[in-house]
């Protein structure tokens, strides 16, 4: 049997990264049941999806973004400088393209909310291990409409870490509370604080969390 035989047989090895046990077993299960794919690790946060990526070197993460610690888009952003050519795709609950422009920014290769079909996570996992970027339908549409209009959001000057910042900011949390969940000291959160109201041109948390609100990254 041809070596490009052999790659073809072998199947897709997956990292799952979801912070709830049921929906990790109900996504394991649909996986599982598909052709060539087989799930070799689960996390529930974004420290362990990193140790399992560098343990088990899968060839698609599947990354939920609402992960306690880290969270989803800094998850990314290490998993990326460990591994330039890591395959993440992302499958959120989070369907504003805010958060789909700040993953891909991250470094994932691809982007599908839980609304999404079956068939679909099951298509953007094996269309993203062998090298393909792929976007939701919906979310592509949506994107490329924003492109065409020339719609900017505030955003778009803030790095993966101040975004995930400025959210966890926007949802009410203080500083001590960020710097706990994200393992960083007070005075780093409170500068990077001082830098995402700097770039959003704000004085105040309840400005910043009226950005987020404006634009969908907080629901009210």
């Amino acid at each position: 049997m041809s070596d490009k035989v052999e790659e073809r047989a072998r199947p897709i090895r997956i990292l799952l990264v979801d912070d709830h046990a049921v929906v990790r077993t109900g996504y394991s299960t649909l996986l599982q049941n598909a052709a060539n794919l087989e799930v070799i690790a689960e996390a529930d946060n974004g420290q362990a999806a990193l140790r399992e990526y560098i343990d088990r070197r899968p060839d698609v993460v599947i990354m939920d973004l609402s992960l306690p610690g880290i969270g989803g888009l800094e998850a990314i952003r290490r998993i990326i400088a460990r591994d330039p050519d890591a395959r993440i795709l992302v499958f959120s609950m989070h369907e504003d393209t805010v958060f789909v422009e700040q993953a891909l920014q991250a470094g994932a290769r691809g982007y599908i909310t839980k609304s999404s079909a079956p068939e679909v996570l099951v298509d953007a996992v094996r269309r993203i291990a062998q090298g393909d970027i792929f976007l939701d339908a919906e979310i592509a549409q949506r994107l490329a409409f924003q492109k065409t209009r020339g719609r900017n959001t505030p955003f778009e000057s803030l790095s993966t870490r101040e975004f995930e910042i400025f959210c966890l900011l926007a949802e009410g949390l203080n500083v001590n509370d960020i710097s706990k969940r994200l393992s960083l000291s007070y005075k780093t959160v409170a500068n990077y604080s001082t830098q995402i109201k700097n770039k959003l041109d704000v004085d105040t948390v309840a400005e910043l969390a009226r950005i987020a609100i404006r634009h969908g990254v907080v629901k009210v």
